[in-house]
């Protein structure tokens, strides 16, 4: 079934953040004592809110001073500003979703800031989502919880249950699974075995998804 809406998370589905973001984590949590390989970060938080990767931490033996978050955030943005590419097959998924008149917007942990940083660099693709960004940290509702894609569907005029996620996050596809949406898990390094147990249906490239929802034979 050709769904109402198609509802995108942000880091690792429309954009390539999740490099320097893990890159920082790792760097930050070294400079506090903490010595831990990107695998095993990415392994722990990809999905995961600011505050949890903290929490996650100062629990496993990293000196986080108080006000690191909004500190880490300042860095970590000037980063992002210096280049950040969309994922690959985005801009023509995007435009194919435009000509069949199926709208889309972008649900994200992420806080607001960060995904000016990143989807403000290309200004076609932002101006598409004008009023169609919504961040789970500023709205207060974060994944896994289901409410922010619920309120993302609403403001398309989209019934949840016809709505389909593309998610890369374990966190993202119990959202999506909560919310009563279908969800298309995108694994572009191969098998995912956690984002599957979420009942994510895993693809790998972008150039799938239009047959995957029924766009193409």
């Amino acid at each position: 079934m050709i769904p109402q809406a198609v509802l995108f998370d942000c880091d690792g589905v429309l954009v390539d953040s999740e490099p320097a973001t893990f890159d920082l984590i790792q760097a930050e949590f070294a400079r506090h004592g903490l010595h831990k390989e990107i695998p095993e970060l990415e392994e722990a938080f990809i999905g995961a809110t600011m505050e949890r990767v903290a929490e996650w931490g100062r629990a496993h033996g990293a000196d986080l001073p108080e006000g690191w978050i909004d500190a880490y955030y300042e860095t970590l943005y000037a980063r992002l500003r210096e280049g950040t590419e969309l994922m690959p097959g985005i801009p023509q998924l995007l435009a194919r979703l435009d000509a069949v008149g199926i709208p889309f917007a972008v649900g994200s942990n992420g806080r607001m800031a960060k995904m000016e940083a990143t989807l403000g660099q290309h200004p076609t693709i932002r101006a598409r989502l004008e009023g169609l960004l919504f961040s789970g940290q500023d709205l207060g509702c974060p994944k896994p919880a289901p409410d922010l894609y619920i309120k993302a569907a609403r403001a398309l005029g989209a019934e949840p249950s016809a709505c389909v996620v593309i998610e890369d996050s374990p966190t993202g596809a119990r959202a999506a699974k909560s919310a009563g949406m279908r969800c298309l898990g995108y694994a572009p390094q191969g098998p995912n075995p956690r984002l599957e147990a979420e009942g994510a249906e895993l693809f790998s490239d972008m150039r799938q998804v239009p047959r995957l929802i029924g766009l193409d034979p």
